[in-house]
């Protein structure tokens, strides 16, 4: 289809534009083709093919800077004929617009100085409790301490993924390295390919990956007819060793998070030593594996016998368990669908499949501050010091329109969180009830 920046595009001439080899997208009433800048997007191509064909202005203005207004002109191919806003997202924009005009995505607070300083607290104590003392609990001691470390690494990690949090971008960049790839083993450049595809595809059975964790776990009973997984390019299969998994995944599930670790330097490794992804700075990302690789086995190596050295490594990683456990229990218990994510209705979307985490201002450091879950997917450029001043104007936003603020302890959420993955367990037992195509586990469903 030829056009001029005059053309005039249809909702259906646009929804034709929508695969990577002929991408266009919608935003604030003008119509870009994106097909060749998808492969050079900071934020990966994901967000850009899920979103292909589609007005995509709420999850646009949410990722962006005002500055990224600049290069779209040169996308331009014509005005979007059909273009409306609803009244919750003209609502969210006039949000988004006081917030940036009392210059929170700017203020970042002192959380990084005090996060970098306390990891390396962490790491020098772990270090030396291994080199400097012949005791099994000063050992385990110094397990905690590497395990909290990578918590703490996480968080920075996170943050510094969605928002600059130093002082320059290449400073920004090092500290994702150091924090992720060097300290860690966890590779960023995977990372925010992950966590972009599960912002914008949110609870997405098909396109959100943080869903995806078959054979192990199914979060809804349409995992059983073998859904196909557009971020890994394979199909979810529902064959024997699934089944028998999924059917005691609420006694597995706190024991595999103790372990959860493993699947990150497995997703590490496997997207930097692929080809068909493209990642920015590979070599530098693959040299901040091998740094891991090279202290931590080293450190590991200096105790005494392969008793403490076994204990020391599964201690560490029970303890990042907890932050595993804590990702998922943002999302598990709350509604999933299956489908494409749609641009006109993203805002509705990341209020359904999020949940908040209660807890006093002093418990904030326990979260990473991402207790507040409905407003980092909403605004995921503001600093997390922030989520907890904002919650209240969101949750009477959500409250205007209808939409759910879902919200519950941190005791309250495991227990939801365990109590969908029994009812799915027990559907999964039952071979002789076929799952209904139409059947989509809503959270009325999760939380009864």
């Amino acid at each position: 289809m030829g056009s001029t920046k005059d053309s005039i595009v249809t909702a259906e001439a646009l929804r034709s534009h929508n695969n990577p080899s002929d991408l266009w997208i919608s935003i604030q009433g003008k119509v870009y083709d994106v097909t060749r800048w998808s492969k050079e997007h900071p934020g990966g191509d994901l967000p850009l093919l899920h979103l292909a064909g589609q007005d995509v202005t709420d999850a646009f203005l949410a990722y962006h800077p005002a500055s990224a207004w600049a290069h779209l002109d040169r996308f331009l191919v014509g005005r979007f004929a059909d273009y409306r806003v609803s009244p919750a997202s003209k609502d969210y924009r006039r949000l988004l617009a006081e917030f940036t005009k009392a210059g929170l995505f700017d203020r970042k607070g002192h959380g990084t100085c005090i996060s970098l300083a306390a990891m390396l607290l962490l790491l020098l104590s772990s270090v030396l409790g291994v080199l400097a003392s012949r005791s099994p609990l000063a050992h385990l001691a110094s397990a905690v301490s590497m395990g909290l470390l990578w918590i703490q690494s996480g968080w920075i990690g996170h943050n510094s993924g969605h928002y600059t949090v130093m002082a320059t971008p290449s400073l920004n960049r090092l500290a994702q390295i150091v924090s992720g790839n060097c300290l860690t083993g966890v590779s960023i450049g995977w990372w925010k390919r992950n966590h972009n595809a599960h912002h914008i595809a949110c609870n997405s059975l098909e396109f959100d990956p943080d869903l995806q964790h078959m054979p192990f776990f199914a979060v809804s009973p349409r995992f059983f007819s073998s859904l196909t997984s557009w971020y890994y390019h394979r199909t979810m299969s529902f064959d024997p060793l699934s089944r028998f998994l999924v059917s005691v995944q609420h006694w597995t599930f706190y024991p595999v998070m103790c372990l959860a670790r493993l699947n990150l330097f497995a997703q590490s490794l496997s997207l930097l030593l692929s080809r068909r992804s493209r990642v920015p700075r590979r070599r530098q990302e693959i040299l901040g594996i091998a740094v891991f690789w090279t202290w931590f086995p080293l450190l590991v190596s200096c105790l005494p016998t392969w008793r403490e050295r076994a204990a020391f490594v599964l201690v560490s990683f029970s303890v990042t368990g907890v932050q595993h456990v804590q990702f998922c229990l943002n999302h598990f218990s709350s509604a999933v669908y299956v489908g494409t994510p749609g641009g006109n209705d993203w805002f509705e979307k990341q209020t359904e499949g999020t949940l908040n985490i209660l807890c006093p201002p002093w418990m904030d450091w326990f979260h990473g501050g991402l207790q507040f879950q409905v407003e980092h997917h909403l605004f995921p450029r503001l600093p997390t010091c922030h989520l907890r001043t904002v919650a209240p104007l969101v949750r009477d936003l959500c409250g205007k329109h209808g939409l759910p603020y879902d919200t519950a302890g941190f005791l309250e959420a495991n227990r939801r969180t365990v109590r969908v993955l029994r009812n799915a367990a027990l559907q999964a037992r039952d071979l002789n009830s076929p799952v209904p195509k139409n059947l989509v586990w809503e959270a009325v469903n999760t939380h009864g």
